[in-house]
C-alpha cells in the first residue's frame, strides 16, 4: 500500500534545507524564491574546518545546518516543530504518522546512503522532504540536481538518518505550521539582513566569517604542502564549493539575487550597493574553485597562490559589503 501526502507540491530548489523548508512552506500556501527562502534564512557565512578524523579540510559557506529553518521560521512567524530520538523505532513511527496525516515532513540525514546519490561521500547535514511511503521505498524531495523527486529504500533511510558524526542529528525531522499570525515581508527582510551581518561581522572563533576567509588564505598553502592526495582533495573540494547544494559560488550567488529581490521591494539604496559588492564577490569565488580544480589537474602551487591572494580580496569585500547591510 502506498501513503502519499494529498496535493504536495515540490519545491524545486539547489541547495537543500531550503529545498526540503520550501517544500514545507509550499504545502501552507507561502512560497517564495530560493534566494528569499536563504536570505530570510540569514544563510550566509563562511567555516574552514579542519580536524583529524577529515580526509580533507571543509570549506563551507553558510550558517550551521538547521539554524537556517529555524530563521525562517521565526522571521515569518510559523511554529516549527522539531522531533529528535534515539531511537530508529520513535523516528520511524514519527514520520510514518505524519505522512498518514497529510504533513510532508522534512528529513536531516546523511546523504551516503541513498539509493539516488551517485557521489558517495558521507554528509550528515543533508536534508530532504518525505512525502510518501510504501512497503520498500520512502519518496523523498532532494535538489534539483539529485533529481527533485526521488525514492530510497526504507532501510537505506533508516541507515541515513541514524549515521552518527560532524553534522549529525538523531533522526531528526521536522514540520512547519502557520499559526494565522501574519508577518511583515519588508520587516522580516530587514532584520534578516541585520541579524546576518551583525553574525558574520562577529564570529566567535577565527575559521568562521570574514576572518575566516583570511585564515583560509594562508591555510591552504598550508593544506597543499600536507595533502597526501592533492588531485582527489582539491577536486572534491572545488566540487563541494561549486556544485553540491551551494547554488554556486559558495551560496554567494544566493544571497546576491536575494539583496536584489530585497532591493526592489524595499528600494534602499545601501541593499543595491551591496547587492553590487555581492555580484563581484559571487565572480571571485567561482575563480577559487576553478583555482583548486586547477590545482587537482597540475599538483602546482602556483595556483594555490593565487586563491590565497583572492581569498585576502574577499575578506575584504565581504568584510565591506556586511558592513553596509548593518547600516541599513
Amino acid at each position: 500500500m502506498t501513503n502519499i501526502v494529498k496535493d504536495f507540491k515540490p519545491f524545486i530548489g539547489q541547495h537543500c534545507e531550503t529545498t526540503a523548508t520550501g517544500s514545507l512552506l509550499n504545502q501552507i500556501g507561502i512560497k517564495f524564491s530560493e534566494p528569499m527562502l536563504f536570505g530570510l534564512g540569514e544563510g550566509l557565512g563562511f567555516i574552514f574546518w579542519n580536524m583529524k578524523i577529515m580526509d580533507f579540510p571543509f570549506i563551507g559557506g553558510r550558517i550551521k545546518p538547521d539554524v537556517l529553518t529555524q530563521n525562517i521560521a521565526r522571521n515569518l512567524n510559523l511554529k516549527l516543530e522539531v522531533n529528535e530520538t534515539s531511537s530508529v523505532k520513535k523516528a520511524w513511527e514519527t514520520v510514518k504518522n505524519n505522512i498518514d496525516n497529510n504533513i510532508a515532513t522534512a528529513l536531516k540525514l546523511d546523504c551516503y546512503y541513498l539509493d539516488y546519490f551517485t557521489n558517495k561521500i558521507h554528509f550528515a547535514g543533508h536534508y530532504v522532504t518525505m512525502y510518501g511511503y510504501d512497503d520498500k521505498f520512502t519518496y523523498l524531495i532532494d535538489t534539483k540536481q539529485q533529481g527533485s523527486k526521488v525514492k530510497t529504500s526504507l532501510k537505506n533511510l533508516e541507515l541515513a538518518r541514524n549515521e552518527k558524526g560532524p553534522m549529525s542529528s538523531r533522526n531528526l525531522s521536522y514540520t512547519i505550521q502557520d499559526l494565522k499570525k501574519g508577518y511583515n515581508l519588508k520587516k522580516a527582510i530587514v532584520i534578516a539582513i541585520k541579524n546576518n551581518a551583525k553574525d558574520y561581522l562577529n564570529p566567535p572563533i577565527k575559521n568562521i566569517g570574514y576572518k575566516g576567509v583570511l585564515k583560509t588564505s594562508e591555510e591552504i598553502k598550508k593544506w597543499f604542502k600536507n595533502s597526501k592526495d592533492i588531485e582527489g582533495d582539491f577536486k572534491t573540494s572545488a566540487m563541494l564549493m561549486e556544485k553540491a547544494g551551494t547554488g554556486g559560488a559558495l551560496f554567494r550567488n544566493l544571497y546576491r539575487d536575494f539583496l536584489k529581490e530585497s532591493y526592489n521591494l524595499l528600494k534602499i539604496e545601501k541593499i543595491n550597493e551591496a547587492h553590487k559588492m555581492f555580484s563581484e564577490v559571487a565572480i571571485l569565488w567561482t575563480r577559487v574553485s576553478s583555482l583548486f580544480e586547477k590545482t587537482a589537474e597540475t599538483k602546482n602551487i602556483k595556483y594555490i597562490n593565487q586563491a590565497s591572494e583572492i581569498l585576502i580580496d574577499l575578506a575584504k569585500k565581504e568584510k565591506t559589503a556586511m558592513e553596509l547591510l548593518l547600516k541599513i
